[in-house]
């Protein structure tokens, strides 16, 4: 029987990959070529915007991996498109993502229901985006769609937690980047340390990481699922090991 840890670290990898694989999918270029903007441009418009209309700077104490000037540069370019519309237009590209990829999966509403306490009992401290998106309404009569915002927000959750216990062990955005081994990613199936960081827009070269490096980013992971388990507490037991089963897509 799973307790609240071994549930985080279970599922940590199956929500990466859910979670934030729409955000590169055909859903999302359909918005681009509605709205005219570009990949990056809408990417941290929708992702971003639940921030609401703020500062470049305001993005980048979130956006933690990636360049400063890469986000200043990407959401000061997709202004044009408020906040408010990105968000919403987003969130309604998840849904749709959903839809199309997690709808013959049989127990799909049931990772719903069962991620909805889990979100909605969650503390949002540390976390804005997590908050933001908790925010968003989810989609009624909609069980696929609602169960895609639900694997999004909380990777949204873990994401924050994440990246504040990076800072807390002394490891820069690019040095976590390099010396992480991405399982658990919209791209683990292919993803280098050196491949996440370009797509993030590091400028390369890159250094290769020191063992130091790589045995502090392990324990960040392990930091990390400890964070989660106050989420997860709020299954039992019987419910984080159907969790753990369902998530095995």
């Amino acid at each position: 029987m799973a307790d609240p840890r071994t549930t985080a670290a279970a599922v940590k990898g199956p929500i990466g990959k859910l979670g934030g694989r729409w955000m590169i999918s055909r859903e999302i270029k359909a918005l681009c070529d509605q709205t005219g903007l570009g990949p990056r441009e809408m990417y941290f418009r929708g992702r971003f915007g639940v921030l609401g209309e703020v500062d470049a700077d305001v993005v980048t104490s979130v956006a933690v991996f990636f360049p400063p000037q890469h986000v200043k540069e990407s959401w000061d370019g997709g202004r044009r498109l408020p906040t408010t519309e990105a968000v919403e237009m987003y969130a309604q590209a998840c849904q749709a993502w959903g839809r199309r990829n997690l709808a013959a999966h049989p127990g799909i509403e049931r990772i719903a229901d069962l991620l909805e306490p889990v979100v909605e009992n969650a503390s949002s401290i540390g976390a804005p985006l997590f908050a933001g998106w908790r925010a968003v309404p989810l989609p009624k009569g909609d069980g696929p769609g609602r169960a895609a915002q639900l694997l999004h927000v909380v990777r949204e959750l873990r994401g924050g937690l994440h990246a504040a216990v990076v800072v807390a062990e002394g490891l820069d955005p690019l040095e976590a980047t390099l010396a992480a081994d991405h399982l658990g990613t919209p791209l683990s199936d292919v993803a280098t340390g050196e491949m996440v960081a370009r797509f993030f827009t590091w400028p390369e070269p890159y250094a290769t990481p020191s063992r130091e490096a790589v045995e502090r980013r392990q324990r960040v992971e392990e930091q990390t699922d400890k964070l989660m388990i106050p989420a997860f507490s709020v299954l039992n037991e019987g419910e984080s090991d159907e969790l753990i089963s369902l998530l095995r897509l």
